[in-house]
């Protein structure tokens, strides 16, 4: 465990450690007093204070050079004193020292600092002192009654630092606070120790009667506690542990242990042991090399109940391997034992219905960029099993492995004129539980041209043309209806785009209105929906962001046939009248209302004219944040489509409110239901250190299941000191977690570390 409390011992030794050379300064027998407003002089480090070293003994800078300043510097020969007083200063090395009396004893190697020393460390560090003494040489040393205001803002008090000469300080009655320190009160923390011990030679700082206080009580004692110093990056050690409880394993605790092998890998022992199951065997493990590195986590259960497994686990690896200069490799490997052990540990990737596996590798030159994957998933999701069992096992015995997957895009030069090509290559094997199988092969090649006319109006020519070539096996595109075989299509398309922005301007705004119009020609036809499953272009949606593209779905396997011009305006505001305020409204109009993406989107009124669709954004002030996006029909201007989110209010009473609806779609090839969803939340900066908040989660549907999820939080946050309480419940359909409540408490000191459930 490291801490701040540490690291003021390196700042003070920092400046000790220096010491191991004296300071010159020229004639040291003809001092007097000096009354110049500028009482600075340069010198340099030597191994004798009457040894002089000046400026043109050392041309080349092969010293240190110090500075230093004083209202009066005396000597007295026979003594072998040099005194000097009033406002002396000494800088060196990013440091500066500063005291009212500095004393060198010649004959015993004395250097003595009295009367309201102030040191600033090179590390931003100020320490104050009554009195600093240096002997030996400098590498023996003492100080007493000593303040320190670290860069951070923590505090270090001690009643006296020592260096011995065996590399070893010492520091007494020692006390650390990262809090604000008010005359008269105590502060809300401190570490106290009434020994500590720094040792150069092992690294370690060592304390002796450690006690940790809240108010001046005492909440932990310790009588010896040991950590490396601030020098060491990583060594070996106990962790912070974790402690709390669940419905599952009941109450918990989570020792770790950190390993450090070597500069480059790391181990971490973290076995779960609670009241409820036998241990939880988990771990990690990581390792850097000169061009990759491997994270390696996974943990082991044996389980004794009758709705699990007897072996249960989860194994995660993930990194990333260079090759050379143009390719690399990442890979990221998911395995677990069953679809609930994640939700039962609480473990990462609890809340995923899929569980993604994939390994790539990738070249990047330039603008052109090349890759290979492949992918495996694992389904998760207890929900839809206990909503639909038989669509449960539908997604499940159809589940894919894509192996290759390839994706390759190459740019050319932009001519004279602005143009330039681009190709894009892409190419999957699909092969599914059931014995289906799709191979395809696309090719993509545009020509790009964006122009500005002298009025001001933007263009973009594009033109392309998209080859595919299929193998397919079983695939059913009818209940009788089963096809295998080879199938290729070729798909060309050519779009321009215009938009002309308007600008007006005053004093305190500036608003921009922007017409936009999009127009494609494409032939109508030609997916070839009986021969080419759809395996990447299910996911259907139409929007404000795509209804200006070329091509609206989201993959290869169905192209956006059919000609259309779409069309819109977008208004911009800045300034003092709307604050940042934004509006987008866009509609398509199809030439074939029988088109594959207004099919798609399930089209029953045969339209040509296409829903609008747009978003609003709106911050006129600092109380208002406003964002909507919206689909209506475009005769009824029913909501298809809606999402709300807004909060407004001063910090002191803030609510926020999200809303979602999302119309469900009965068609044959993209079935989803019906989604609608309210979030409220308050949230409140009761005073400068303490806020709560509240939200809650419900289904507004026609079969709700009322509130989802709820819960709160209260926290305290000063300049020191965090404590956070999360509450939580939820309403979940999986019986081991229906109607569960969750609580996390998590204390944080500052500078030191957190700890909680």
């Amino acid at each position: 465990m490291r801490n701040k409390f540490s690291k003021y011992i390196c700042f003070i030794l920092f400046f000790l450690s220096i010491s191991s050379t004296s300071y010159a300064v020229k004639e040291a027998g003809e001092f007097r007093k000096k009354e110049s407003k500028t009482p600075h002089a340069n010198f340099f480090v030597t191994n004798d204070i009457t040894n002089i070293k000046t400026p043109e003994d050392n041309p080349d800078n092969s010293v240190e050079e110090i500075v230093f300043s004083a209202d009066e510097m005396t000597s007295d020969d026979k003594q072998g004193i040099v005194t000097a007083k009033g406002n002396v200063e000494i800088e060196y090395n990013n440091m500066r020292l500063k005291t009212d009396k500095l004393i060198y004893n010649q004959k015993s190697d004395i250097v003595t600092a009295v009367g309201n020393v102030k040191m600033h460390t090179s590390d931003g560090a100020i320490i104050y002192s009554d009195e600093v003494s240096l002997s030996d040489n400098m590498s023996v040393g003492e100080m007493h009654n000593i303040k320190m205001l670290m860069r951070d803002k923590s505090h270090v008090i001690a009643g006296t630092f020592r260096k011995k000469d065996n590399q070893t300080k010492v520091l007494t009655d020692a006390t650390y606070t990262a809090c604000d320190l008010c005359e008269g009160k105590l502060p809300l923390w401190e570490v106290s120790a009434r020994k500590v011990q720094h040792d150069e030679r092992t690294k370690n700082v060592n304390y002796n009667n450690a006690i940790l206080k809240f108010k001046g009580v005492p909440a932990f004692y310790t009588p010896f506690l040991t950590h490396p110093d601030p020098t060491v990056k990583r060594r070996s050690g106990l962790l912070p542990p974790t402690f709390g409880s669940s419905s599952y394993l009941g109450t918990l605790f989570q020792p770790r242990y950190f390993w450090a092998v070597n500069d480059q890998t790391n181990v971490i022992f973290s076995p779960i042991f609670s009241n409820k199951k036998d241990p939880v065997w988990g771990g990690a493990y990581k390792q850097y090399f000169y061009n990759s590195f491997i994270d390696i986590s996974g943990s082991y259960l044996k389980d004794n109940e009758e709705n699990r497994p007897t072996n249960r686990g989860n194994l995660f690896v993930k990194g990333i391997y260079d090759i050379n200069d143009y390719w690399r490799m990442k890979y990221d490997w998911k395995y677990v034992s069953d679809y609930i052990y994640l939700k039962d540990l609480n473990l990462p990737y609890d809340s995923d219905a899929w569980l993604t596996s994939n390994i790539a590798f990738e070249r990047f030159s330039g603008r052109d960029y090349t890759s290979v994957e492949a992918y495996y998933y694992k389904m998760l999701s207890y929900n839809l099993h206990q909503y639909n069992q038989q669509q449960f096992r539908e997604i499940n015995n159809h589940k894919p492995i894509v192996a290759p997957l390839i994706d390759a895009e190459f740019y050319s030069d932009p001519d004279s004129y602005g143009s330039y090509f681009k190709n894009e290559f892409n190419g999957a094997s699909i092969y599914h539980r059931s014995g289906s199988q799709t191979q395809r092969l696309t090719s993509i090649n545009s020509w790009e041209l964006p122009l500005t006319s002298t009025f001001g109006e933007k263009y973009r020519f594009v033109a392309s043309l998209k080859s595919d070539a299929y193998y397919v096996k079983k695939y059913d595109y009818l209940p009788n209806d089963r096809y295998t075989g080879t199938t290729t299509r070729f798909f060309p398309q050519a779009g321009v785009e215009w938009r002309l922005p308007f600008v007006r301007a005053s004093e305190d705004s500036r608003q921009i209105i922007e017409p936009v119009i999009v127009a494609v020609l494409a032939p109508d036809g030609g997916n070839k929906i009986n021969k080419i499953p759809n395996e990447d272009s299910e996911d259907v949606y139409f929007d404000d962001t795509n209804v200006l593209d070329l091509n609206r779905y989201a993959g290869y396997d169905r192209n956006d046939s059919g000609s259309r011009i779409s069309y819109g305006l977008r208004w911009n505001s800045y300034g003092d009248i709307f604050g940042r305020t934004s509006a987008f409204v866009a509609q398509s109009l199809e030439r074939n209302k029988d088109s594959s993406f207004m099919e798609s989107l399930d089209n029953k009124d045969k339209k040509n004219l296409s829903d609008f669709v747009g978003r609003i954004n709106a911050q006129p002030n600092k109380y208002l944040d406003l964002n909507y996006r919206f689909r209506l029909d475009n005769k009824t201007m029913k909501a298809k489509y809606n999402e709300l989110n807004t909060s407004f209010g001063p910090s002191f009473l803030k609510a926020n409110v999200s809303y979602i609806f999302l119309q469900g779609n009965t068609h044959y090839n993209n079935l989803y239901s019906e989604r609608k969803e309210l979030y409220t939340s308050l949230s409140s900066d009761i005073s400068q250190y303490w806020s709560v908040s509240v939200y809650n989660l419900r289904d507004l549907t026609s079969n709700s299941r009322g509130n989802l999820e709820h819960g709160g939080t209260l926290s305290y946050n000063d300049e020191c000191f965090g404590w956070n309480l999360v509450v939580r419940k939820y309403n979940s359909s999986n019986p081991n977690l229906e109607n569960d409540y969750e609580f996390t408490m998590t204390f944080y000191l500052k500078t030191i570390g957190s700890f909680g459930s």
